[in-house]
């Protein structure tokens, strides 16, 4: 069992470790308000997955947020955490069961980083050796030494600070996470590594997750399904991000997205996620007959070339091969490589850099795992049959 999965054990809360979110017909009227900030909203959270609310401004998605944790109540409709109506529960009891991180991150200036983080168990009564062996959990968790906890918020960076208020919102391992704008206010490489760092920690505590961000870009990183909410809080689209940018409902959808919705695609998956190409190697030291033969049993007219440890250190043109043995110095270096953690994305470009020849892929451990070309990635984005038009969306859209 894992620490966060233990502190759920010990701890008083009555939902697992993760649980399921679902709106039923979820409306907000502000009074004197001309029109509702959300408008018959209904859609569902698995448990353990991460949901974007994103939309123009206006659209009413940090407003549906703290409708979850009651900062702010619903006019009608119901919010279930669990199958259990928000409604029926204390609002303080209710938000110490729900994690919370905001662009602010809002950490107690003058309490160190351990207390900050302490804050939820605290207020929940746990024993002090209880808590200070969750505070050394997270940040460990959130990759931070454990001697940061004797610091103060002033002398952390803005990055720190952001994952201090993500170990605090973790501190009593609540069900659900909301998080409005979590990095919106980092610069764009730490950004980046955020981003990365907190599904890294999402793919092992596997958290129920409602993440609010104007950025579509963001969501379809961040995302297991994406809401995306026009303006006076209506849904206009609940999908995943594949489906999103493959199928989008209606014209305001395709303009949200964007353009460039094929390529954004191309970020969703990476090179195991698909069949390479298998490619012709030659020994350095072959004999240029057998490396010939292997060519034309391929079809190809180029061999990589692999030294004595089955690293690839280069190609070899066929027409090169002059009766000589195989030579690293008639081989062309490689110039780029890819993992097979590269996404679709990274790869096309790639290979448009290097004149559209096929990239060569490396296993974690340098061995050759095969090659990508422009048409295995074309072959990645065409959508099924009778999918990409809004029609087709609109008959799938749940």
């Amino acid at each position: 069992m894992n620490s966060a999965n233990t502190a759920q054990a010990e701890g008083p809360n009555a939902y697992p470790s993760a649980a399921p979110l679902e709106f039923r017909n979820v409306s907000k009227r502000y009074p004197r308000s001309d029109r509702p900030a959300i408008a018959d909203l209904s859609f569902s959270v698995p448990a353990g997955e991460i949901c974007v609310l994103v939309g123009p401004s206006g659209c009413g998605k940090t407003t549906a947020m703290r409708l979850v944790n009651r900062m702010t109540d619903l006019t009608s409709g119901d919010i279930l955490l669990d199958g259990e109506s928000v409604t029926q529960r204390k609002p303080a009891e209710l938000r110490r069961e729900i994690g919370y991180v905001i662009q602010q991150i809002g950490l107690f200036p003058h309490q160190t980083i351990a207390q900050n983080i302490a804050t939820v168990p605290k207020l929940l009564g746990w024993e002090k050796d209880r808590t200070q062996r969750r505070v050394t959990e997270l940040l460990e968790l959130v990759s931070l030494p454990s001697e940061m906890g004797d610091r103060y918020p002033a002398e952390l960076s803005g990055g720190q600070r952001q994952r201090v208020g993500v170990a605090r919102a973790l501190a009593a391992d609540p069900p659900l996470m909301l998080m409005d704008e979590p990095f919106g206010a980092i610069d764009p490489i730490n950004r980046e590594r955020l981003q990365n760092e907190f599904l890294r920690l999402q793919a092992e505590i596997r958290k129920t997750v409602v993440f609010v961000t104007h950025d579509i870009d963001e969501a379809i990183k961040m995302g297991d399904r994406i809401a995306i909410l026009r303006e006076g809080g209506v849904l206009a689209q609940y999908a995943t991000p594949d489906e999103l940018l493959a199928r989008p409902a209606d014209d305001f959808v395709a303009r949200f997205v964007g353009a460039d919705r094929g390529l954004k695609r191309l970020t969703l998956s990476q090179l195991h996620d698909i069949v390479l190409l298998d490619v012709p190697t030659a020994h350095v030291g072959d004999a240029a007959s057998d490396a010939r033969e292997r060519a034309a049993q391929r079809d190809a007219d180029e061999l990589v070339v692999l030294d004595g440890g089955e690293q690839p250190i280069g190609r070899l043109p066929v027409a090169r091969l002059n009766g000589q043995p195989v030579s690293a110095d008639d081989a062309d270096p490689l110039t780029s490589t890819a993992s097979r953690e590269t996404s679709l994305r990274d790869a096309l470009s790639l290979v448009v850099a290097d004149r559209n020849r096929p990239l060569v892929v490396l296993e974690a451990d340098g061995r050759l795992a095969g090659l990508v070309s422009l048409e295995l990635i074309s072959a990645a984005l065409r959508p099924a049959d009778g999918a990409g038009s809004p029609e087709a969306a609109r008959g799938a859209q749940r």
